[in-house]
């Protein structure tokens, strides 16, 4: 946030040595950020093509997820296939925490350079995986790509910090819209390519040299500018004052909830169609038109919240998207998908839009905690309460295995779409509660303040 952004210029005076080919400049000259520039703007667009690779690359999984469970893994569960792609998805963020203060130490370019050929290597090691065997695919795409994702991603978005202060949130409004994109792309790219004429070996090698491609042309943009940040997230004090908090634990818990219904569809939405009977070549785009409509829903967000407020816009999102899972029930025709897809892509878009700054807007201490930078301000939103890293687990490796449990080999979607939209539903109602507590703490707080003045 711009209230973390502030703390970095401080810090830049005690530390002048540079360390490795980090481009630093003169502790007088990195107190004034460029806000733009060459360097700074190809960092942006570096970091938009490692989130392009990286998280778009992971959203697209809903195409994996119809192809093994018809094609290739034949003899596995659903559950156990969504298992892939939410220990995938799991690790992207979670090792975020350790490539986060790698980079705060000055080890960018080794973390960048590591994690982007890891990620090439895992996806030319998934190409060889044959088929019926669950664990090589496991191995390879849950774990290995997982892992390589999660050592580009922090340091992919908080190198940005070091060229942007006051045009800071736009700068990483355009590296998100990365991640959007690659949603809109890699599904129909991915479906065209393992289910045409080249199949799963030579598509996913198409697709892993098209990503490499991409990674070393990130790598050649990206520059660092400050110098390393020592300073340590003090978790104990973080997680004595998030244990008194209940609007944040509402918070936590709210979102937890809602992401659990979030992947629910994000990964089962083109095998429904496609079971439903509808034709290959419309199912194939149901993931990008729910991409796409998730790309509009994170612009408008931004825009809305600015009128009506963060909590306001992440309940009403989230109310509508639960209501459209239920819906899933009633999924039958290109008309119903099309709706459905477009529908929840916009609303679900915005609440994950809202996430981040909802964050910041239940942390007033947030500038007192002597974060210098993103990375340190991810370690600090992880460590804030017990509740984050479940929050996170329970999004990215419980959510869609559990679905796929429920709905079983007989695909009975009816049952796994109440589960997941109950579940969402239970989000929005912590939303409500989060912001109950919040205008009762403004109401105290606005009578203490007339006593005060009296």
């Amino acid at each position: 946030s711009d209230e973390i952004a502030k703390q970095a210029p401080e810090s830049v005076s005690k530390y002048t040595e540079s360390v490795g080919n980090t481009g630093l400049v003169d502790p007088s000259d990195a107190l004034s950020f460029p806000e733009g520039g060459l360097t700074a703007w190809g960092t942006v667009l570096g970091a938009l093509l490692i989130q392009f690779c990286g998280f778009g690359y992971v959203s697209a999984y809903g195409v994996f997820q119809d192809f093994y469970t018809q094609t290739y893994l034949t003899n596995s569960t659903p559950s156990a296939i969504a298992w892939i792609g939410s220990i995938n998805a799991f690790l992207i963020l979670s090792v975020g925490i350790v490539s986060g203060r790698m980079v705060d130490r000055g080890a960018f370019y080794p973390v960048m350079k590591i994690g982007c050929l890891l990620q090439c290597f895992f996806l030319f090691i998934l190409s060889l995986a044959k088929p019926e065997q669950y664990y090589q695919i496991f191995l390879s795409q849950g774990i290995g790509l997982g892992f390589a994702m999660g050592l580009t991603n922090v340091p992919s978005i908080a190198v940005i910090s070091h060229h942007f202060q006051r045009r800071r949130a736009f700068a990483m409004g355009i590296v998100a819209a990365g991640g959007s994109l690659g949603a809109i792309l890699h599904p129909v790219m991915l479906n065209n390519l393992i289910n045409g004429r080249l199949g799963f070996a030579n598509g996913v090698r198409a697709s892993a040299a098209l990503n490499g491609g991409l990674l070393f042309i990130a790598n050649l943009l990206m520059r660092t500018r400050l110098p390393p940040q020592p300073k340590i997230v003090s978790y104990t004090r973080v997680l004595q004052n998030s244990s008194r908090d209940g609007a944040y634990i509402c918070a936590c818990v709210g979102m937890a909830a809602f992401e659990f219904g979030f992947f629910f569809e994000s990964f089962y939405l083109q095998l429904d169609s496609t079971l439903h009977g509808l034709s290959q070549g419309f199912s194939f785009y149901s993931l990008t038109i729910l991409s796409s409509g998730s790309f509009i829903g994170r612009l408008a967000a931004g825009v809305v919240a600015a009128y009506v407020g963060i909590p306001n816009t992440i309940i009403v999102s989230s109310l509508i998207s639960s209501a459209v899972i239920f819906a899933m029930v009633g999924l039958h025709s290109a008309t119903s998908v099309a709706v459905i897809a477009v529908s929840y892509g916009v609303f679900s878009g915005g609440v994950v839009a809202m996430m981040g700054p909802l964050i910041s807007h239940l942390t007033p201490e947030f500038s007192h905690t002597g974060l210098d930078t993103y990375s340190q301000a991810w370690e600090h939103s992880w460590a804030r309460a017990p509740l984050t890293f479940p929050r996170q687990s329970l999004t990215f490796g419980l959510g869609a295995p559990i679905c796929g449990a429920v709905l079983t080999s007989h695909y009975i979607w009816w049952k796994a779409a109440i589960l997941a939209g109950s579940v969402a539903t239970g989000g929005c109602i912590l939303f409500v509660s989060m912001q109950i507590i919040l205008k009762m703490r403004q109401k105290i707080s606005s009578v203490y303040s007339k006593e005060a003045s009296v």
